[in-house]
């Protein structure tokens, strides 16, 4: 994959998210800007995720833990346990959210 190609994939999966967010069903506040995008929930705790260019990965923050995911397949995959980007941040937005939130790509 080239840099372009990466840029477009990338820049997708982060419109998806805020658009999964905002209709998910709970009060989750995001803002994103150039390559990151922050998720704020009322508990004061955060989600960052933000492109990696140099790398071609797409990084995710989370109260617990940070997880690299390179694309593979046509799928972002988690390079340490192997979890597939949405399945992977729906369980770490419902563990922050304290509540069952299931993300789909739109």
């Amino acid at each position: 994959m080239n840099d372009s190609q990466y840029n477009f994939i990338a820049d997708e999966l982060l419109l998806a998210v805020e658009e999964a967010i905002e209709d998910c069903g709970t009060d989750i506040d995001y803002e994103g800007v150039s390559g990151l995008l922050e998720l704020s929930f009322k508990n004061g705790t955060k989600i960052i995720i933000n492109k990696q260019a140099p790398l071609h990965e797409i990084w995710v923050a989370t109260k617990f833990n940070g997880h690299h995911f390179a694309y593979q397949d046509e799928q972002w995959i988690d390079k340490r346990g192997g979890d597939e980007f949405w399945q992977f941040l729906s369980a770490a937005v419902s563990k922050q959210a304290d509540t069952d939130i299931t993300l789909e790509q739109p």
